[in-house]
């Protein structure tokens, strides 16, 4: 079974999108939305793409100061949980305490202050490695927490330049948690040594993106928790880097 279509963890991601924050770590798709949004300062702010939106809140945020949002995601689940936000305003799923016990919880767009760029927002399913023809001319493309998932990141990097409009931004931010039940080995881009040298994911993503991109912000560590029980957390530091369509 894939762990991204069953009820606890789209539970979990609810919660990590739109529920409290924890041990003083911020919500981190609205973190890394603004960020994206300091990035596009004096750009063309008519579409983004939020590719792995999971359940949807940095493609909400997106929907504050673009015309239009594009929510992707491989996983049926997360896609129809924001899309339920998006249509309805609102949506309850279960916080468990421990066991079976735990507590209904409801979210609601109207709280988040989100209602009115929740209309610009649209989701869709869909392989970021395979994307539909008309994904296409998109302003920013964030990606987050997607590279380490993906069966082939290098092809990946190879043709995202091609969904993008001239002078497009990219963001990217994963904790590069490799897993060969999601990526081959074959196919990792860095996580291991080289001639004798450690090359790291970023290293790979550089030499990939380098041939249309130019690096605009220098990486950085955004940290988040995802909470599983009462007593059980998650507590992971993403990296994000940033770069430029040049060519």
């Amino acid at each position: 079974m894939n762990v991204y279509e069953t009820d606890e963890l789209l539970s979990q991601y609810l919660d990590f999108h739109f529920g409290e924050s924890h041990f003083g770590v911020g919500n981190y798709p609205a973190r890394c939305a603004r960020i994206c949004q300091q990035l596009m300062a004096g750009h063309d702010k008519g579409k983004a793409l939020d590719l792995g939106c999971a359940v949807g809140r940095a493609a909400f945020e997106l929907g504050r100061v673009f015309d239009e949002v594009v929510g992707v995601d491989l996983s049926a689940r997360f896609v129809d949980a924001a899309a339920t936000l998006q249509k309805d305003g609102a949506i309850d799923f279960f916080r468990r305490d421990e066991g079976q016990l735990g507590e209904r919880v409801t979210v609601t767009t109207a709280e988040l202050d989100l209602s009115r760029a929740a209309h610009k927002v649209a989701f869709a399913t869909g392989d970021a490695c395979n994307l539909a023809e008309e994904h296409r001319d998109y302003d920013l493309i964030f990606a987050g927490n997607l590279i380490d998932r993906l069966e082939d990141p290098a092809a990946f990097l190879k043709g995202i330049h091609s969904r993008l409009s001239a002078n497009g931004t990219l963001v990217i931010s994963s904790p590069y948690t490799l897993l060969e039940e999601f990526t081959p080995r074959a196919n990792w881009i860095g996580g291991f040594e080289l001639n004798g040298q450690p090359k790291t994911v970023l290293d790979g993503m550089r030499e990939i993106l380098a041939d249309h991109f130019e690096e605009i912000l220098k990486p950085q560590d955004v940290p988040f928790v995802i909470r599983e029980t009462r007593r059980k957390y998650q507590h992971t530091i993403a990296e994000l880097s940033a770069w430029r369509r040049i060519r």
